[in-house]
């Protein structure tokens, strides 16, 4: 594995997926405001990676929503803060070939894809983070510690690993990626449980079939919150010409990150540390969780945790 010892000032980038269509939300949940000021929760979360000591930001977007996300959101950030976009659409990356088989998509093809359309913009160690979600200033940290590790060309990655108890909705069923880790810390595996929801206190995983698994509470989850080099798009790019040779044709099949991190697992090309974080992770995946949200960036106001308005005058590193 490539690595380089820690480096404080080395270069590191953010990844901020915005592209989702927010199906179960019922709207862009990406550009929803959550704030007084009228803030998105990919706001506090970027005031959160400024803080923890990333450089750069690069937002991935539908350009469908381009006005709308400049007005809403980029018209705020300060003019210091470095970003820029990439764009996902369901044409994307695709051959004529691939084009021609996927005549009936309609959107795009999930976080793996979003991955890859990002590569022109992403030179760095870098991390990776949804819209929609909050992840918490300590885990960001956590991960571009890791990140400064480590030079653009290594396949040694990191993800912040949550505690099943403290990612639920209390609006219905969420997705998410259970881990395996080994006695050092390091991924085995990520299985995707496709519908989670808390019931008497237990954690049940409910399978297609209707089968019920109780799961811990302390099950390491990933949030997508990934560190990730430059290192992963040749390897990204062929996981996905194999997934379009068997689902080109599909009007919802999804090419996950997680599943790109999982196979290369696997398949003994990368490894992944695991970097265990106490941190809530809320965010948007229902209606219902706006209200909670609100409540949760008003207590952090009070609290100085965040500044109201969150872009006035601010200390971040920039």
């Amino acid at each position: 594995m490539t690595t380089l010892s820690y480096n404080e000032a080395m270069k590191t980038q953010l990844l901020v997926l915005a592209a989702g269509m927010g199906s179960r939300f019922g709207g862009v949940k990406q550009i929803e405001s959550v704030g007084p000021r009228g803030e998105t929760v990919l706001e506090y979360s970027v005031y959160d990676a400024l803080k923890a000591g990333f450089d750069e930001i690069v937002f991935l977007i539908r350009s469908s929503i381009e006005a709308d996300f400049r007005k809403t959101v980029l018209s705020r950030l300060p003019p210091r803060i470095n970003f820029s976009l990439a764009f996902q659409e369901t044409d994307s990356l695709l051959t004529r070939k691939e084009l021609a088989a996927a005549t009936g998509r309609r959107k795009p093809w999930g976080t793996g894809h979003a991955l890859l359309c990002a590569a022109s913009r992403l030179d760095a160690p870098f991390a990776v983070i949804n819209a929609d979600d909050s992840y918490g200033r300590e885990a960001l940290r956590i991960v571009r510690s890791q990140l400064c590790r480590l030079s653009p060309g290594s396949v040694e990655f990191c993800m912040a690993g949550y505690g099943l108890g403290n990612v639920m909705s209390p609006w219905g069923p969420v997705s998410r990626g259970i881990c395996a880790v080994d006695p050092d810390g390091f991924l085995r595996g990520v299985t995707e449980h496709v519908s989670v929801l808390e019931e008497h206190g237990d954690f049940v995983s409910v399978g297609a079939s209707g089968v019920r698994t109780i799961l811990p509470s302390d099950a390491p989850v990933s949030m997508n919150l990934w560190g990730l080099t430059p290192a992963v798009f040749p390897l990204a790019d062929g996981l996905f010409r194999d997934f379009l040779e068997r689902q080109a044709g599909s009007a919802d099949a999804e090419f996950y990150l997680p599943y790109i991190v999982d196979s290369l697992v696997k398949l003994d090309k990368v490894r992944v540390r695991v970097l265990p974080t106490r941190e809530k992770h809320f965010g948007l995946t229902y209606r219902g969780d706006l209200s909670e949200t609100r409540a949760r960036i008003t207590r952090m106001i009070a609290e100085g945790v965040y500044p109201d308005p969150l872009w006035g005058k601010t200390d971040l590193p920039l």
